[in-house]
């Protein structure tokens, strides 16, 4: 008789689920949060998914962990189409890094409208794109000025007054381009050193090795390169090599991927900063499976959670 009442039962909760599969948020036992990234060219970002799939792991029994990125940093259409994609797939949350500060607001607003809890890391969307669609998406990462700030005061240690330095700038339209820039910028103009020039790399160690060779030739006597990620300062430290300038011009950048430590400790870049990638992933996972399990509106999740950011050096642990 027990074994019948279980059967009847089961046969009950298929139909349910059957019915409810419309339904993001009622169509799995398990909430399924899609990670949307940036381009894994970046090892940056190969490092967050493999944050965030370390926590999965650990938390099989709690969600399932949908992750993707693009090719490169500036196609930003392939990722208006992977959280379309999401949408379609019915994803309970979605946590996106997002490749334009403004471009991706509309397909978020899109799924928040589908019941889809948004959850925003790394580069902040535009606050006032977000106000124009009515919506409020938390943003879970560091404050990119103070970031790069720690990095130019350290910079500036090394140069005088009157220096001359370049700025190689992520994709300009994203926030954390902008406020990493602003942070360079506060730091040499502190220093009273002369920023000659500020051009994007687009976050790529090809473009960035093209604008440091670009700015080098233009400015023999430039003194430091200031890239706002190190796939930039890759980049930068080739064309300093090529210039016949390693030692005599300094670079440094900003993530502390693996790809820079031994540039750090022999000194080809001085410095770098770290967000803990890995750490932020996986803190907005959690924030959008704390809103989920407490049945929370977009409306109702906080509007912004600070992360930390250190400065690296060759002396750090």
């Amino acid at each position: 008789m027990k074994f019948t009442r279980r059967a009847v039962q089961t046969s009950i909760a298929i139909g349910l689920l059957g019915g409810l599969f419309a339904s993001p948020v009622l169509a799995q036992d398990k909430p399924k949060v899609a990670l949307v990234m940036k381009s894994l060219a970046n090892e940056f970002f190969r490092t967050m998914e493999d944050g965030a799939k370390a926590h999965n792991k650990d938390n099989a029994g709690k969600y399932t962990l949908v992750s993707n990125g693009i090719k490169n940093e500036t196609d930003t259409a392939a990722q208006i189409r992977m959280v379309e994609q999401m949408v379609a797939q019915k994803a309970n949350a979605i946590v996106i890094a997002p490749a334009d500060s403004k471009a991706l607001v509309p397909v978020l607003k899109t799924a928040i409208d589908q019941g889809i809890l948004v959850v925003n890391i790394d580069n902040k969307l535009d606050a006032d794109a977000q106000k124009e669609k009515g919506i409020q998406i938390p943003f879970a990462g560091p404050d990119n000025r103070a970031g790069a700030k720690l990095v130019g005061d350290y910079l500036a240690k090394t140069l005088k007054s009157g220096d001359k330095v370049g700025i190689i700038e992520g994709v300009s339209t994203t926030f954390n381009a902008q406020q990493r820039t602003l942070g360079f910028q506060d730091a040499m103009k502190a220093a009273g050193v002369t920023v000659v020039g500020v051009q994007s790399g687009n976050w790529e160690i090809d473009k960035g090795n093209v604008v440091a060779s670009g700015m080098l030739r233009e400015h023999p006597d430039l003194k430091a390169l200031l890239a706002g990620n190190d796939n930039m300062a890759l980049g930068a430290v080739a064309a300093v090599k090529a210039a016949g300038k390693t030692g005599q011009v300094m670079v440094v950048g900003y993530d502390n991927i693996n790809a820079v430590k031994p540039m750090l400790k022999d000194g080809r870049m001085l410095a770098t900063a770290d967000q803990y990638g890995a750490k932020q992933a996986v803190f907005g996972i959690e924030i959008a499976l704390k809103a989920l399990a407490e049945k929370k509106k977009q409306s109702e999740m906080p509007a912004a959670i600070q992360t930390d950011v250190v400065l690296v050096t060759k002396d750090s642990k």
